[in-house]
C-alpha cells in the first residue's frame, strides 16, 4: 500500500511515493531539471502558465511509477503541496482565462494597502489577521480593475493546488487553510471574509466548494488517470500551502511547535493555539492544517527574503574563488561569535514584511581594515540571517508563542553547523534536524486524510530524527550580545 505526493513549487514540481507501512519513500524525483520558467512582463510581475505544472506533474509521475514497479492500484491517496498566494482564474469549462498570478508578484501591494486603509486596520486585523497586503485577493483586484473582460468570464478563482486537484479529480473545491492564505477567510465570523469581497466587488460564486484539508475531496478521473499513469477512482485527500505543509513534515501540529526553513527565503512557522495577529502586519496568520472551530490552530509565518540569496553572493563575492559552501562555512566559522563587532544586515532582496514592507537594502557594518577579513564577513553574513530570524521570533513570542524547539529539515542553510548554533544560542531553543520534505509530507498527509493513519502521530513515526542541536550555555551571553549590537544597527537602518 502506497502514499503518493506532490509538491507544487515555482521552481519545479516533486512527487514522491511512501509506502505506507514503513513510512519510507521508495521513489522520488522533480521536474523540470533546470529551473521553471516566470513570466515577467513587467519588473514586479511573476506569472507561470497552470499547464506547465501538469505537465511538470507528468513527467515526475511517470518518472516515480518508473523507478518503484508497482501496480498504481496499489497506490491508496494522493497529497497536493503547492506553492502559495497564486491566483488561477478559470471559465465555466474549467479552462485558465490567462496565465497564474504566483506568489512573488508585487502588483497586488497598492490594492493590499488601499482596502486596510479604508476597511480600517483594526477591522482587517481582527476578522482576516493580517492586513490584505500581497495576497491573492489583492490580485485579484488588480485583474478586475486592468483586465476586466477577464474578470468577467471567470467562474471560479484557485490557488495552483486547487488547480492540481481540479485536472485531477474534475472537481473544484478549496480549504479554510487556503481561503485564509488568499486572505479571504474571516476568523472572527467564521466563514468567507464578505466584508473584504463587497469591498473589492467581488461575486461570492467565485469561491469553489470549502472542504476539509485532510478529507476525500474528489478522485482521480479516467482522463487524468490514462494521461498520468494512475488508477482512476484513487482519492485526493489533502491538500496544504507549502509552509503549513513543511510544518506538517516535520510533524508540528500543536502550539508551540516551531518549524523553520533556510532556502532560497527563511521561513519560521509557528502554531498558536488562540486568535491572535501582530499589530504591525509583520508576521502574517494563516489557518493551520489542523485548525478546527473547536481546536484553533493558527500558523504564523516569518519569511526573509534576504536569506539563500545573501548566502549565495557570500559564496559568490566573498569567499575564496571555486569553494563550496561546506568550506565556505569552515572558513566563516575560523572568527569568533559576533565576528569581533562586525554586523550585516541582511535584507538586500527587496521589501520585508517584518520590516512593515520596508526595503532597507543588505548593509554591513563595523569593519576594521586592520583586523577583519573574509571569515569575519562571511560568519556576520550567516549571524546576520540568524538574527532576522530572531527578530521575527520576538515578535511571534509577544504574541504568545512560546519558542523551545524547532524543527527543521536537513538541508540547505541548516547543513551549516555555524547556522544551527547560532540559531539555537541565540533564541535558545534546541533545534531537531529531520530527513524529510514537501512530497514525502504531502503523501503522509493523504494518509491521515484517507483515514490510513489515525492521527499525525502514527503518520509520522517513522520520521527520521537525524541531529539534536542543544544551546550552548557557555557561549548564551556572547550570542546575545551580538544581537543586541545586530538589532541596534538595524534600528538606525528603519
Amino acid at each position: 500500500m502506497y502514499l503518493l505526493g506532490y509538491d507544487i513549487g515555482s521552481s519545479s514540481v516533486k512527487a514522491s511515493l511512501v509506502n505506507a507501512e514503513t513510512g519510507r519513500t521508495i521513489a522520488s524525483d522533480f521536474y523540470p531539471k533546470t529551473e521553471a520558467e516566470i513570466i515577467a512582463v513587467k519588473p514586479g510581475w511573476a506569472e507561470q502558465r497552470p499547464q506547465q505544472w501538469w505537465d511538470c506533474l507528468k513527467h515526475a509521475t511517470e518518472s516515480i511509477l518508473a523507478v518503484a514497479k508497482i501496480d498504481p492500484k496499489e497506490i491508496k491517496a494522493i497529497g497536493i503541496s503547492y506553492q502559495m498566494h497564486g491566483l488561477v482564474m478559470v471559465d465555466k469549462n474549467k479552462v485558465p482565462l490567462r496565465p497564474a498570478i504566483i506568489w512573488c508578484d508585487s502588483r497586488g501591494v497598492p490594492y493590499g494597502e488601499k482596502a486596510f486603509g479604508a476597511l480600517g486596520e483594526e477591522k482587517c486585523l481582527s476578522h482576516i489577521l493580517n492586513s490584505p497586503g500581497n495576497f491573492t485577493a489583492t490580485k485579484l483586484a488588480w485583474v478586475k480593475e486592468n483586465e476586466p473582460a477577464v474578470f468577467e468570464k471567470i467562474d471560479k478563482i484557485m490557488l495552483p493546488g486547487d488547480y492540481i486537484a481540479m485536472r485531477l479529480t474534475d472537481r473544484i473545491c478549496t480549504t479554510v487553510s487556503g481561503l485564509s492564505e488568499m486572505m479571504l477567510w474571516d476568523f472572527k465570523e467564521g466563514k468567507v471574509a464578505d466584508f473584504l469581497m463587497e469591498y473589492f466587488g467581488f461575486s461570492e460564486g467565485i469561491i469553489p466548494e470549502i472542504v476539509p484539508t485532510f478529507s476525500i475531496q474528489g478522485c482521480v478521473t479516467a482522463e487524468a488517470a490514462a494521461e498520468l499513469g494512475l488508477a482512476e477512482g484513487t482519492p485526493v485527500s489533502y491538500r496544504a500551502g507549502d509552509q503549513p505543509n513543511n510544518a506538517l513534515s516535520l510533524n508540528v501540529f500543536n502550539p508551540g511547535e516551531i518549524a523553520s526553513t533556510a532556502g532560497t527565503s527563511g521561513v519560521v512557522y509557528g502554531v498558536l493555539g488562540e486568535v491572535n495577529y501582530d499589530t504591525k502586519s509583520r508576521v502574517n496568520t494563516f489557518a493551520h492544517v489542523n485548525h478546527s472551530n473547536d481546536a484553533t490552530r493558527l500558523g504564523v509565518l516569518l519569511c526573509i527574503n534576504g536569506t539563500g540569496i545573501l548566502n549565495s553572493w557570500s559564496k559568490r563575492t566573498v569567499a575564496p574563488e571555486g569553494i563550496g559552501y561546506a568550506e565556505m562555512n569552515d572558513v566563516a566559522a575560523k572568527a569568533p561569535i559576533g565576528a569581533e563587532g562586525v554586523s550585516v544586515i541582511p535584507f538586500g532582496n527587496g521589501a520585508e514584511r517584518v520590516l512593515q514592507n520596508k526595503e532597507v537594502n543588505c548593509s554591513i557594518h563595523g569593519v576594521n581594515f586592520l583586523t577583519h577579513n573574509k571569515s569575519h564577513i562571511l560568519r556576520a553574513a550567516q549571524e546576520g540571517i540568524v538574527f532576522s530570524f530572531m527578530y521575527g521570533m520576538e515578535i511571534m513570542e509577544q504574541m504568545g508563542m512560546p519558542i523551545n524547539k524547532i524543527h527543521a529539515g536537513h538541508a540547505n542553510m541548516f547543513l551549516s553547523p555555524l547556522f544551527r548554533n547560532t540559531l539555537a544560542g541565540v533564541s535558545g531553543a534546541t533545534i531537531e534536524l529531520y530527513d524529510t520534505d514537501g512530497s514525502v509530507g504531502a503523501a503522509k498527509g493523504a494518509g491521515m486524510g484517507a483515514g490510513i493513519y489515525r492521527d499525525n502521530n502514527e503518520a509520522f513515526a517513522s520520521l527520521e530524527k537525524i541531529e539534536i542541536i542543544e544551546p550552548s550555555q557557555a557561549d548564551r551571553h556572547a550570542y546575545r550580545d551580538a544581537y543586541e549590537l545586530w538589532k541596534e544597527r538595524l534600528m538606525r537602518e528603519i
